[in-house]
């Protein structure tokens, strides 16, 4: 595609790890993710009742046990009654917080699917509504990065880390009551120590966030080039170029250990390091108790039994909260990513009240089917870099229109207004007399039957690659579309015929069996527009000449556009559009061309002069 490498729409998107936009504060971006689990509010609270109630349950059975050893120790003899009913409830309460335990992660796990199958919905729906000038420079292997791994990570990080979150503080408030309740001073002996471990997390959690940025970007990176070795191996082979490849997977995949190592290190260091604070509380509670039971009296041995276990009860969210950090800054990194993606700048929407082309160019009468009119239309992909200026055209019904120049000069580009994969900076691409503008996009390229130089297959049937724009079609539509572009022949000799499975690069087709299967795409179901982008460029000569006999009868009363190198496959075409730096400096037919003696005639004469 003849085209700059800067888009020209504004990118908020980070590509090829190159940031073109400012990624959203903590705040912004915590609101961007959260309000994609607003579908499942309800699920989410359900779930954090059941953690709630979990907690409870867990909380309470410290006092119990505590309870049930004074009724051992304390007082004149042995109270099995109280003892009984204390273990009862230990089991109850233990039985309750197991179940809703079970069912706080079968709602999570709900949760966490749902969410991920929609969000990757909704990116794979904005990869259809993104502008081609944003397609057109984005890495493959990122996106896909973001599609899949991304979007599963963010899901599991985000909701089962704020799950835990929400346990977590819901286990230290009721924690804390029990303590407060049986003995103050002992109570703040621990609530004291506690902003060590937050210290600890807190400035350990801080070094995390931009490594596990900075791996996801790498692991992107990553699966782009793993990408562009699997699809283009053939080329890759034929260059030599497996070194090299090799040399950029080494760097890559060095840089992605060390981000990797450094997030996980960082990461890693919190759980020991809480735990050592946790365990000077846990120490300073046990020799505190202990203290008081022996010289005071005040507080018995189930209680102090109790108080240890609240402890280490109190202390252990404080673990788990700082292992959760380390996921949620992962999670945060990668639905940074996935936010970017579905929050980018999409197509300029229809207008209201847009036309459908097709059934406009239907109502026309025969001879006025495919008129097509460009007027005074200016483009360009960087606005600092004139590509098209003042380019006026009148492409009349049943016209066949050749464009021909050197490499660069807007050939392709042509195209792209036609289709409206780009608008015009200025002027107007008009079809039966209608800015496309005003057209429904969809319309405006089903009424145009293309054939591009650059073959592409889905994988599949021969028999759906062929109907893939016409999925109605009858067998015997299909077959006599491949008869007439002398496709069939080749097709009946594969192992299933029509039912032959291919790849997506096409298996064992040469490119002269892939490009006829192109062919005979737009073929089964001709629209009133054509646009054929170099499209006998992988057939040899014999077949060329053949399919350039289908083509007169394909283009036989509809509107064509003809992009070509080989000037010898233009010479019937009605008119012929000479272009060179984005400007049309002649036109005409090959023979009043050939008699002006211009710059067509040289590049004419350039193809059969001898060497």
């Amino acid at each position: 595609m003849e085209q700059g490498t800067v888009p020209r729409s504004k990118v908020r998107w980070e590509w090829n790890g190159v940031e073109r936009g400012t990624v959203p504060c903590s705040k912004v971006l915590i609101m961007k993710i959260l309000k994609y689990f607003k579908k499942y509010i309800w699920l989410i609270v359900l779930s954090f009742a059941c953690a709630a109630i979990t907690t409870l349950c867990q909380t309470m059975i410290p006092l119990s046990i505590g309870r049930a050893i004074d009724a051992i120790v304390v007082g004149d003899g042995f109270r099995r009654q109280t003892f009984t009913h204390e273990l009862s409830v230990v089991a109850g309460l233990t039985i309750y917080a197991a179940f809703f335990q079970w069912l706080m992660t079968l709602i999570n796990n709900r949760v966490v699917y749902k969410f991920s199958a929609n969000i990757r919905k909704k990116a794979s729906d904005r990869i259809f509504k993104m502008p081609l000038s944003l397609i057109d420079n984005k890495s493959v292997g990122d996106t896909v990065s973001r599609i899949t791994v991304d979007v599963e990570t963010a899901a599991d990080g985000l909701l089962l880390g704020f799950g835990q979150t929400f346990t977590g503080v819901i286990t230290i408030i009721l924690t804390i009551v029990f303590m407060f309740r049986m003995n103050v001073w002992i109570s703040l002996i621990v609530i004291c120590l506690t902003p060590l471990s937050f210290f600890v997390a807190s400035f350990i959690s801080k070094m995390t966030h931009k490594f596990f940025e900075k791996q996801a970007r790498d692991r992107g990176e990553m699966t782009n080039l793993i990408e562009e070795m699997i699809g283009k191996g053939k080329t890759v082979k034929a260059y030599g170029y497996e070194k090299k490849a090799e040399e950029r997977f080494a760097d890559i995949n060095k840089r992605l250990v060390r981000s990797g190592f450094l997030a996980t290190f960082y990461s890693s260091t919190v759980n020991p390091g809480t735990r050592f604070v946790n365990n000077l509380i846990y120490a300073a509670v046990a020799a505190g108790g202990a203290y008081i039971a022996v010289t005071k009296g005040s507080i018995t041995v189930g209680v102090l039994v109790s108080f240890l276990t609240y402890a280490n009860q109190y202390m252990k969210p404080f673990n788990e909260i700082s292992n959760v950090l380390a996921e949620i800054q992962n999670a945060w990194a990668c639905g940074d990513r996935v936010c970017q993606m579905i929050e980018s700048e999409s197509e300029v929407p229809d207008k209201t009240g847009a036309v459908e082309l097709d059934r406009v160019i239907e109502s026309a009468a025969d001879r006025q089917k495919g008129d097509v009119v460009l007027e005074n239309v200016d483009f360009s992909y960087n606005k600092d870099k004139e590509l098209l200026t003042n380019v006026n055209l009148h492409a009349k019904p049943g016209m066949r229109v050749a464009i021909v120049g050197p490499t660069g000069c807007g050939k392709s580009t042509l195209i792209n207004l036609l289709m409206r994969f780009y608008d015009v900076d200025k002027g107007a691409v008009k079809v039966q007399n209608i800015d496309i503008r005003d057209v429904k996009r969809n319309s405006l390229r089903k009424s145009y039957g293309m054939v591009l130089q650059e073959t592409w297959l889905k994988s599949g049937t021969i028999r759906e690659n062929i109907c893939y724009g016409y999925r109605d079609a009858t067998d015997e539509e299909i077959y006599e579309a491949a008869r007439i572009t002398h496709a069939d022949k080749f097709i009946r000799q594969m192992p299933l015929g029509y039912d032959t499975y291919i790849s997506e690069d096409g298996g064992q087709l040469s490119e002269g069996q892939k490009q006829l299967l192109c062919i005979t795409r737009v073929m089964l179901k001709l629209p009133h527009l054509l646009i054929l982008d170099e499209a006998t460029s992988s057939i040899d000569t014999r077949t060329e000449q053949r399919i350039q006999k289908t083509f007169a009868k394909m283009m036989k009363g509809r509107t064509s556009f003809i992009v070509a190198h080989r000037l010898s496959t233009i010479r019937e075409a009605d008119l012929i559009l000479v272009m060179k730096d984005g400007n049309i400096i002649e036109q005409g037919t090959h023979e009043s061309l050939m008699e002006m003696g211009g710059f067509y005639k040289k590049l004419y004469m350039s193809q059969f002069e001898v060497v």
